[in-house]
């Protein structure tokens, strides 16, 4: 099992809108990076943990915990020109761009990025380091079970 820290801004989609949702289970999709993109193609399995992060938002941090539900497929929002996500160079012969399922598990208290920076077993985070603008990024098990632990759950 691997395990992802995952960004959305919450204006677009919040850990709340994905444990309303059908079986607590939403679309990733909009990813333009190509590094991102690879991580959902190439190593991400159906049951790999994922913190769930709010991004560009007043209090940016860790909202929740989830799993990856879904192997990949292509994002349908390529193909759509009224989509913010619309890429002219895809076809569905030849898609660019992957989508994949991401279900809630648990609810947590927000882990606030600033907060993330006072506990040294997360200080190699990549999303801590200077400059980490990627939307998904791996999370190493040992700073999984930190995370779990601050937030007081139990293994998820």
């Amino acid at each position: 099992m691997a395990y992802w820290l995952m960004k959305s801004e919450p204006d677009e989609v919040s850990f709340e809108d994905v444990m309303a949702a059908p079986a607590q289970t939403t679309s990733w999709f909009g990813v333009r990076n190509y590094q991102a993109r690879n991580f959902m193609r190439d190593a991400m399995r159906i049951g790999d943990g994922v913190l769930f992060y709010h991004s560009s938002c007043p209090e940016p941090g860790v909202a929740g915990i989830a799993r990856i539900a879904s192997t990949p497929y292509p994002d349908q929002s390529q193909f759509d020109p009224a989509s913010p996500y619309f890429d002219p160079k895809a076809t569905p012969e030849q898609p660019r761009w992957i989508g994949i399922d991401v279900q809630g598990v648990a609810r947590m208290p927000l882990l606030a990025l600033a907060a993330m920076r006072t506990y040294p077993e997360l200080a190699e985070m990549v999303v801590l380091q200077k400059g980490s603008r990627l939307s998904i990024t791996p999370v190493t098990p040992a700073e999984w079970r930190a995370v779990l632990r601050i937030a007081g759950l139990k293994d998820c």
